[in-house]
């Protein structure tokens, strides 16, 4: 008979025979089912062999090759940091909340919604000489102003001992969504009642803080000849300055990503009651979650750090969210506390592709037809996010089904996009 363990990971003992080796930790997959490409193999395995992974690595079923450390994994440390692994979207998540409302409530046509939406929240970005950046606030709302006023003496500390963050994007992206993956959207669940949903991170300050730290990991490298199959696994040791800098930041780029995330509802929500006339409580449920960030846990009987890259935490009881493409079905979560995965489950269904083969492969035809449906943007700039770019949703959730419980199964109507 088998155990829990036993059945709960694929290991593909022909492609990982290495990672059962002396010189790397084990890799324990849920995968069976989806998908898993070569690349994602190898730098699994190139992680694995860092000497100071506790215990296994633990990758979850929407994995997929990514910079700085495989999407879709979770990397447990004792007395180091991987900086490139956290990545540079520090406390991106997702955030959920459950309203009044019912399908009969919503108007017919959901255009108005939309752009009532793409109007409340910036989004997208636009660079260039004389040109304002239309994902950036040029004059801060109050639910903005609020929010950093509680962020910004912490941010004044780091920059005190690193001025070379000092100009990041702050105060301006809070309460913004970004580009690439992130979204808005308004959903109904099994009982056709209406949610709010979006997907966003620490914006430009984020990035800043995980582009500036991957390369003082980098420069640690060089200084003490430390030779790596791949400069991402540049590492902070603990106990040293840096490794005491980067917690410092990262820990405040997560509490910006919540607040960013907050901010964003609350922005949403106000959209939502200036197009729908039937008045509405919103949040009679909600969930707030990181899903790439650092953080210290205790596992079998050790304090240790985690990494979830592309993960969401799902301890016994905890609520989660793991959304499906654009045009796919979204879940909220009950964590089952399963210890063999550092108690984690996916963060999404994850890429099959990337963006650029997504580009080559589908029409705006193709992304129209994947989309019927859901109001949302159906032009040739978001062929990247179609939904064929990323796995079949209900077979991640079915190789993850000893991580969490489905409590919602939540299907999109509005789709914002950066």
């Amino acid at each position: 008979m088998q155990t829990t363990a036993d059945r709960s990971y694929d290991f593909l003992a022909e492609a990982f025979d290495a990672a059962r080796a002396q010189d790397a930790a084990p890799i324990k997959m849920w995968t069976r089912g989806v998908p898993v490409d070569e690349a994602s193999k190898q730098q699994l395995l190139d992680t694995a062999r860092m000497p100071f992974i506790y215990k296994w690595l633990a990758v979850m079923p929407d994995v997929h090759y990514g910079k700085g450390s495989t999407i879709g994994s979770v990397i447990p440390t004792k007395g180091a940091i991987i900086p490139a692994a956290v990545g540079v979207d520090l406390g991106c998540g997702m955030m959920a909340a459950r309203t009044s409302l019912s399908a009969a409530d919503l108007p017919d046509n959901l255009a108005g919604l939309r752009a009532e939406l793409e109007k409340a929240v910036p989004h997208g970005r636009s660079v260039g000489h004389d040109k304002r950046d239309t994902g950036a606030w040029s004059e801060l709302p109050e639910a903005t102003a609020q929010a950093w006023s509680a962020l910004e003496a912490g941010f004044t500390r780091i920059v005190d001992k690193h001025q070379k963050l000092a100009k990041a994007n702050t105060a301006n992206h809070l309460g913004t969504l970004g580009t690439g993956n992130h979204f808005i959207e308004l959903c109904l669940d099994q009982e056709d009642r209406v949610w709010l949903m979006l997907h966003s991170g620490s914006r430009g300050v984020g990035n800043a803080i995980g582009s500036y730290f991957i390369e003082r990991a980098r420069e640690e490298m060089r200084r003490y000849f430390i030779n790596l199959p791949d400069k991402d696994l540049a590492y902070l040791p603990e106990g040293t300055q840096g490794f005491d800098d980067y917690v410092e930041a990262v820990d405040w780029a997560q509490s910006f990503a919540m607040a960013n995330r907050e901010v964003m509802m609350r922005h949403a929500v106000e959209a939502a009651h200036k197009v729908i006339a039937k008045p509405f409580e919103a949040r009679l449920e909600a969930v707030n979650c990181h899903h790439n960030y650092v953080a210290r846990e205790h596992h079998f009987g050790e304090n240790v750090l985690v990494t979830r890259k592309g993960a969401v935490r799902a301890a016994a009881g905890v609520m989660g969210i793991i959304p499906g493409s654009m045009g796919a079905k979204s879940f909220i979560v009950r964590g089952k506390g399963n210890v063999e995965s550092f108690c984690s489950c996916s963060h999404g269904a994850g890429r099959v592709m990337s963006r650029a083969e997504a580009k080559r492969r589908f029409t705006v035809e193709d992304h129209v037809a994947a989309t019927a449906g859901v109001e949302c943007r159906k032009d040739a700039d978001v062929i990247d996010e179609t939904p064929k770019a990323y796995k079949d949703i209900d077979a991640v959730m079915a190789a993850q089904a000893d991580l969490v419980e489905i409590v919602h199964t939540l299907r999109q109507l509005v789709c914002v996009k950066g």
